[in-house]
């Protein structure tokens, strides 16, 4: 068996552990997750939904406060309403900008 060396994602570093797995309706073996040990993040190998993946959440928050509405930016994205919502809120949250 061949050893696969798995980096984070947001701080790069070869430090992670195995932390669980997604399941995922139509597959029942479910997708490895990672934690990073320097950092803390949790983050997958692959992503099946576009509206998960860390660039298209940058990107959300990107159009949204250059002016871009709700709508426009699912559209331009090719992503939900409810994933744009979801994202500016939680964005929100980090910021501390929401009460």
């Amino acid at each position: 068996m061949t050893k696969i060396d798995v980096y984070c994602k947001n701080c790069n570093s070869a430090k992670t552990v195995k932390a669980g797995k997604n399941q995922l309706k139509s597959n029942s073996v479910g997708v490895q997750r990672y934690r990073c040990q320097i950092c803390g993040k949790y983050f997958q190998m692959t992503y099946k939904a576009i509206g998960r993946l860390p660039e298209m959440k940058e990107k959300i928050v990107d159009m949204c406060s250059n002016g871009s509405g709700i709508r426009d930016t699912a559209r331009v994205l090719k992503v939900s309403t409810k994933t744009v919502i979801n994202t500016i809120k939680k964005a929100c949250k980090l910021l501390k900008w929401a009460d």
